[in-house]
């Protein structure tokens, strides 16, 4: 996390110069592996954090030695395997529509990061079941992309609300909050961070 950030998100922002003055210090994310950081945000969708570390942890056994779910082994699945492990038909679907974009080599690292915030979410977003949120995620964590914000989280419109005092709803809030956001470029990234912080949570869809 470099001072320049911080040091720019507070002088621009008196509200998040408080949050990031009474927050905890926030680490880089770890740079992951997009193909497995896509089928981890699918399993944890619309369940809570410890079941889906719980049904992540069953996946991983459908793939020994080492639990890594190999493209061709996902897309040789039955809806049943995966559904023993806790995977909805739903999911199930999508995960296998991820493992065949990475069997095309569709999700290569080193040209996935170089594309704008647009140009990624489009990319992504081809993928069945993977949505503007899920792509946003992964900019943030497993790409640490500085400038990403997620104006349709629940948690940071949550947060927003609180700490500036929003009464908007629906597009009205999207549009103020997006406004509010424009002061914290290049580090939108960090404020969402803090703002998620302060409401001590995860992202949440």
């Amino acid at each position: 996390m470099s001072a320049d950030a911080l040091t720019h998100l507070s002088q621009a922002d008196p509200v998040l110069a408080e949050l990031i003055r009474r927050g905890r210090p926030i680490q880089p994310s770890a740079h992951e592996d997009l193909y497995l950081a896509l089928l981890r945000a699918i399993v944890s969708q619309q369940i809570s954090t410890k079941a889906a570390a719980a049904i992540w942890r069953k996946v991983q056994a459908l793939f020994p030695p080492d639990g890594y779910p190999e493209p061709a082994a996902v897309l040789a699945l039955s809806d049943e395997g995966l559904r023993a492990a806790g995977i909805s038909r739903q999911k199930a679907s999508y995960l296998r529509a991820i493992a065949d974009f990475a069997r095309r080599d569709q999700l290569d690292h080193a040209h996935l990061s170089q594309l704008s915030a647009d140009e990624f979410t489009l990319h992504l977003t081809q993928i069945k079941g993977v949505g503007r949120w899920t792509a946003q995620m992964l900019q943030m964590f497993a790409l640490d992309q500085p400038d990403v914000f997620p104006e349709g989280d629940l948690g940071i419109q949550n947060a927003m609300r609180r700490h500036y005092g929003l009464e908007e709803t629906g597009r009205a809030l999207l549009r103020r909050m997006t406004e509010i956001a424009e002061a914290w470029r290049p580090h939108r990234t960090l404020a969402s961070k803090y703002l998620w912080q302060s409401l001590d949570n995860t992202p949440a869809k």
